[in-house]
C-alpha cells in the first residue's frame, strides 16, 4: 500500500480562499472565519470555522462548501467542518487582502 502524501495546512487554507459567503465577496480565509485547521496522520481534515453573525442563514451552506472545497485536495481522506460562535467574530480579524476587497484599507 502507498502512503499518500501528508496534506499540509497551507494546501487547505489555500482550498479555502475557494469558499466565499454568498453575501459578501471575501473568501472565508481573507474574512478571518477559519480558527483552525488541524490534519490527523491518516489525512483527515479538521476545521473549525465561524460566521460573521451567529444568526447567518448561510452557515449550513458555506460549511458545506468548505468541507468541498478540502476534500478536492489530492490525499484527503475526510472534511470535518465545525462552526462555532465562540469566540466571536469581529472585524478585526480581516486580513490585509480581505480589507483592501472590501474597500476597508486605509
Amino acid at each position: 500500500m502507498v502512503q499518500a502524501n501528508k496534506v499540509t495546512q497551507e494546501e487547505v487554507f489555500e482550498a479555502l480562499r475557494d469558499v466565499y459567503d454568498p453575501e459578501i465577496p471575501v473568501n472565508i480565509v481573507d474574512l478571518g472565519l477559519v480558527y483552525a485547521v488541524d490534519i490527523d496522520d491518516s489525512n483527515q481534515v479538521y476545521v473549525e470555522m465561524t460566521l460573521t453573525a451567529a444568526g447567518c442563514g448561510m452557515g449550513p451552506f458555506i460549511a458545506q462548501n468548505a468541507e468541498w472545497a478540502i476534500t478536492e485536495i489530492e490525499g484527503v481522506e475526510e472534511a470535518h467542518v465545525e462552526v462555532v460562535f465562540d469566540p466571536p467574530w469581529s472585524p478585526e480579524r480581516i486580513t490585509d487582502e480581505g480589507r483592501k476587497l472590501l474597500g476597508m484599507d486605509d
